[in-house]
């Protein structure tokens, strides 16, 4: 009932020993708190929140355009519903390094597990769009180092994504991850790799946990889990895949309700009122409200 019964503590710590534990994890994007319960229910290790369906949830493109505000109140509401650790996209840290050190420690206030800076210019673009440009290697390694001095909780997850294999290829991205990893990151997200080789590259270039991308229509092939735990990724993220899922169906149900003037065909492609309720545990709340309106007053003499 309620929040999480595991504490942000508790759930960095579980991120860090799922990341060590030799078997690649999945975090599958929650667009909302709700779809974090689910991913939860459903037996996976941890939850991802996209900053595309976060911008995306609002309306707007993943250019940069939302806030630090924006990005911690939405995460945090997101990970306050689900005992698994949730790893959140902070874009570029939302500006110079002393912002990046703030995002950081907000993000640490929200409940956050960890998250992941990357090292493009801002506005950034979606990491599996052309067009993209990377900041030099100082600015990069300050917005990590600052990131890792900021956090209070050692815990805290501090991921570096690189976005440069697209600009100066792969040879760059190896250099890069390794001096990221030299200024204080935890673990490396490669962007947009092209193929098993080339996660196997960035594998043998770092000695921490890397992360594989695998977000439909974009740079790299949907490889399964047993295809990437064997080049040596550690955790695979499906950002978008539930929004676009959800969106998807919406719009089937939108397009049959202006066709047929009823939605009837597609009830049965629905969630259930019955699931719906158990989903956001509705026995619990009428438990407790039972218990405690439950009383009477005897009568006064």
């Amino acid at each position: 009932m309620l929040y999480s019964t595991t504490t942000p503590e508790q759930k960095r710590v579980k991120l860090r020993e799922i990341l060590a534990s030799g078997t690649i994890q999945q975090f599958p994007g929650a667009f909302n708190p709700l779809s974090a319960r689910l991913i939860e229910e459903k037996g996976f290790a941890g939850v991802y929140i996209s900053g595309a369906v976060l911008a995306n949830d609002l309306g707007l493109p993943d250019i940069g355009l939302t806030t630090l505000t924006e990005v911690a109140t939405r995460a945090g509401q997101i990970a306050r519903m689900t005992d698994l650790p949730c790893l959140v996209d902070a874009d570029t840290g939302f500006g110079e390094p002393m912002n990046v050190a703030r995002t950081v420690q907000e993000l640490e206030n929200a409940g956050l597990a960890g998250c992941h800076i990357e090292d493009q210019f801002n506005p950034k673009r979606c990491g599996h769009l052309d067009g993209k440009n990377v900041v030099d290697l100082d600015t990069a390694t300050k917005r990590i180092r600052a990131a890792a001095d900021a956090r209070r909780d050692p815990n805290f997850l501090i991921m570096a994504r690189t976005d440069i294999r697209a600009t100066d290829g792969l040879n760059a991205a190896k250099d890069r991850a390794k001096a990221l990893v030299d200024a204080g990151a935890d673990a490396i997200f490669p962007e947009a790799m092209r193929d098993l080789h080339e996660f196997r590259a960035i594998r043998d270039a770092v000695d921490v946990p890397i992360l594989a991308n695998m977000t439909e229509f974009g740079k790299s092939d949907l490889f399964t889990t047993a295809q990437l735990q064997n080049v040596g990724v550690n955790m695979v993220i499906y950002p978008v895949t539930l929004l676009r899922s959800a969106m998807g169906a919406a719009e089937r149900v939108l397009d049959t309700l202006r066709s047929l003037g009823t939605q009837q065909v597609r009830v049965p492609e629905m969630l259930t009122r019955a699931r719906l309720y158990d989903l956001v545990d509705y026995e619990a709340y009428n438990k407790f409200d039972s218990g405690v309106f439950n009383f009477q007053i005897s009568d006064i003499h």
